[in-house]
């Protein structure tokens, strides 16, 4: 077995060779191009072409089935043709059931001329896009469906589909879209397509480089940094991308590459994610000492691969507007690495939310490195139980995320940021150490010195600056427990008072503060202080302002 072949082909091989499987269901990504070996040079290919090619040259026939082009002999066309059945059809069949149909009886015939003594040919079967005529839907309202999967079903469930030199391959898009009986069935080998590593993108860009030089000329046929840069692209989004700015005679320069990732990434992600290449560090966090001490030492062992004491995700909760979200961004630029968070993955038709997260595993698994944030987390992540009319699709999701998020593997590879401001909500099991082992609670501003220091930083990056010798006049105006979504409204409005109405900087800001109002009614922001500081994971996180504020009974 070549140890060129990537691990997908070579486990294939492994379970065929060894009688294990004879039926394999490749999922993932199937649609990708592939780097093929040839004599006259590397080029670039189809996972059909792979397999034709790579995988199956020594077998005689090779059928091939897609709802487009119905059934096609891709190999051995006239040992076919000799199968009498085959002189009776007027043509081969367009549609998924007849064509099945008739597999199903080529297979038999060619293992009654093998028992029988006579010279059988091997066949090899290939259904291409099988999620199309093999979609997950209830099977008591579609009996054609039902009986299609019936027969795919039996190929797989022969045990001597690999004796009789026969293979059958379903090629589809996400596991979760295939009918059940196809897709669960235990005598069929389930093998993930991945999305490329950044030695094999970059093995494509040093086959691209012959064809488009001005575009990759700035490498000087070294590829292996913007490979490692680019992990989690298709080599088909790359090589369109590489492509055009051939042709624009433009060169893809080091600068381009955080951007040009974050548009392949969510291009192929078709809006399921949103991937963000953060600027910012812990720097630019206001305050929260103490948090970013704990977090940078533990970013300490993740840049060391020191992995044994790396949590494997945080929970950031507190009231709302206290910068949970901003914390996760800076978090993730300390640590020089991106940020993916989840959106739009739920689906209205049966099957695709799991598919769509399908999807988003592999995305984080192909990244490398990598922060997940999900923000309203105890919206997201669904329940254990299921909503009523939700069809089990909030428990799937749980099920689905909570054996992600606790997957060892994952560890030092994949770190998971949830936030919250009702952290009382999450489901318990997903709270637990060994998913999240550090929780961690936000608060406003204790106290009105912190509170003006946060306004003055926030004026300040909006060009109205407080000047020192005004700060004690403005002291007692700062409201208790400011959190820095409302200090950032009175920045704004402070700014907009200096161009509108000529005002100082000072002057707008007590102008600001004299009229001020907060956003959230004071005793929900007391409450949800209250369950942050009941989740804290050490004592620490909590001040002790905040807790003889909440040790006081409410008014």
């Amino acid at each position: 077995m070549p140890a060129s072949l990537p691990a997908w082909s070579r486990e294939i091989i492994a379970r065929y060779e060894s009688g294990a499987a004879g039926q394999f269901i490749l999922h993932g990504n199937v649609s990708d191009r592939m780097l093929l070996p040839d004599p006259k040079g590397p080029r670039l290919g189809r996972l059909i072409d792979f397999l034709l090619e790579i995988l199956l040259p020594r077998f005689d026939v090779v059928l091939s089935f897609d709802p487009g082009h119905g059934l096609r002999v891709e190999r051995g066309q006239e040992t076919f043709a000799a199968w009498p059945t085959s002189k009776e059809l007027p043509e081969l069949p367009s549609q998924a059931l007849p064509a099945a149909r008739l597999l199903s009886r080529f297979l038999q015939y060619t293992r009654n001329l093998r028992a029988m003594g006579g010279k059988a040919p091997t066949v090899a079967l290939i259904l291409r896009d099988a999620q199309l005529y093999l979609p997950s839907l209830p099977q008591t309202l579609h009996p054609e469906l039902s009986a299609l999967a019936s027969i795919i079903r039996s190929w797989a469930t022969d045990t001597t589909l690999t004796g009789q030199g026969q293979a059958a391959f379903l090629l589809c898009d996400r596991l979760h879209s295939l009918h059940p009986l196809v897709a669960q069935n235990p005598r069929a080998s389930s093998i993930e397509i991945p999305l490329p590593n950044p030695e094999e993108l970059a093995a494509a860009m040093q086959h691209l480089a012959a064809s488009c030089p001005t575009a990759l000329a700035p490498w000087n046929g070294d590829f292996t940094k913007p490979a490692s840069r680019l992990a989690g692209t298709s080599i088909a989004a790359l090589e369109t991308f590489i492509r055009l700015r051939q042709h624009a005679q433009q060169p893809l320069d080091p600068e381009h590459l955080g951007e040009l990732r974050k548009q392949l990434v969510e291009r192929d992600a078709a809006g399921l994610i949103e991937f963000i290449e953060p600027t910012k560090s812990l720097e630019n966090v206001l305050g929260l000492d103490g948090v970013k001490s704990w977090l940078r030492q533990d970013l300490a062992l993740w840049k060391q691969d020191d992995l044994a004491a790396l949590p494997m995700g945080y929970l950031f909760c507190g009231p709302v507007g206290t910068g949970k979200t901003f914390l996760a961004e800076c978090l993730a630029g300390e640590a020089a690495v991106p940020v993916v968070t989840l959106k739009n993955f739920r689906d209205r038709w049966v099957g695709a939310t799991e598919a769509n997260l399908e999807k988003i595993f592999a995305l984080l698994h192909a990244l490398g490195r990598c922060i997940v944030f999900i923000d309203e987390a105890d919206q997201a992540l669904g329940r254990r139980e299921s909503a009523s009319g939700d069809s089990g699709v909030s428990s799937r999701v749980y099920s689905m995320i909570a054996a992600e998020m606790s997957d060892p593997t994952n560890r030092g590879r994949i770190l998971w940021i949830l936030a919250s401001s009702r952290p009382d909500l999450i489901e318990v099991d997903l709270k637990r150490p060994g998913r999240i082992d550090v929780k961690i609670p936000i608060f406003p501003a204790a106290n009105p010195e912190e509170g003006l220091k946060l306004l003055a930083a926030l004026c300040k990056r909006r060009q109205a600056p407080i000047p020192d010798d005004e700060k004690p006049h403005l002291l007692p105006l700062i409201p208790p427990w400011l959190t820095p979504g409302a200090a950032e409204a009175i920045a704004v409005k402070t700014y907009r008072l200096t161009r509108t109405q000529s005002l100082t900087p000072a002057a707008a800001l007590k102008t600001c503060l004299d009229g001020y109002r907060p956003p959230v009614d004071p005793a929900i922001i007391r409450f949800q202080m209250s369950i942050a500081a009941a989740e804290a994971t050490d004592t620490a996180f909590v001040p002790k302002e905040v807790q003889q504020f909440l040790d006081q009974p409410s008014p």
